[in-house]
Parts: structure tokens; sequence; C-alpha cells
């Protein structure tokens, strides 16, 4: 397996993989948080990759298959001491999981902002019982519970 950055060529496999992880998020939660249209979110992913606005590291296996990805996106604030990153989605494959892929996605993004120049990295995960697991996982990667929820206002 090896992690390498996108390409905006990348951007269709990446969406297509992006429907199953929401499409897992509402599933567990039993609401319709999202409104996914795959050709709109591919063709706005490789418009965010070609202006380097957003920034994702894919996993392949051997075969070439993609088994996962991180996507991230750089802000700034006073709290943060300057620029920090933010991951926006992680997702690994459900016939991939339990390999350590998303360990190696975490470490690829981390040694990524490290690069960037970030002082931290931030994820939200929902407050549910349903996304325990995940919680625990980015825990064991040396991310804290800072408090708050993320809330949302559509513009």
């Amino acid at each position: 397996m090896e992690v390498h950055i996108a390409s905006p060529d990348d951007a269709a496999e990446i969406a297509q993989q992006l429907g199953e992880l929401l499409g897992e998020i509402m599933d567990a939660t039993g609401q319709k948080a999202f409104n996914f249209k795959f050709e709109e979110a591919s063709s706005r992913l490789g418009d965010f990759l070609r202006q380097g606005k957003y920034f994702v590291l894919v996993t392949r296996m051997e075969s070439g298959e993609m088994s996962g990805f991180v996507t991230m996106y750089e802000s700034f604030a006073l709290y943060a001491e300057g620029a920090f990153g933010t991951i926006a989605e992680l997702f690994v494959r459900p016939e991939y999981r339990s390999r350590g892929i998303g360990l190696h996605l975490c470490e690829a993004a981390k040694d990524f902002g490290v690069k960037r120049g970030w002082r931290r990295l931030e994820v939200t995960t929902p407050p549910l019982p349903e996304f325990d697991r995940t919680l625990g996982c980015y825990e064991r990667q040396g991310f804290s519970v800072t408090g708050g929820r993320k809330l949302k206002c559509v513009l």
C-alpha cells in the first residue's frame, strides 16, 4: 500500500468513495445530513485540487485500487497561533478496514501538515455513540478532545 497526494485526475474516484462515506454517516445517524451529488462533488473536487485549496492523500493497494483517502484544508486563526489544517473527510473502504490504512492516512496527514508549517491538525467527529470507534481511532493517533460542537448555518 502506498500513500500519495491526489491529482485532479483522481477526483472521480475520490468522489465515489466520498459518497460511500456520507451514505455510511447518514445510515448511522438516520438523518439525511448531506445533499451529495456525484457529478457536482467530482467537479468541485477537481477544481479545489487545481486551485490548491484542498489537499487529498489517497492510499492504493498493490492492485492499484484506491482503498481510502483523507482530505484537508488550510485555515488561519489566532487561537491556533497561525496556520493549521483541518481534516474534512477520512474514509477507508469497508473491505480494507482494520489493516492499518487509517493509521497510515493519519500519519501521512500529520507529516503533510508539518511540511506546510501547520501548528496543529484538527478534526471533528459527531458526538454520537455510533462514532465512538472513530473518536477512539483519532485519540490513538494523538488527537485530543478540545470541547465544543461543530455547528453550521446554511448561507
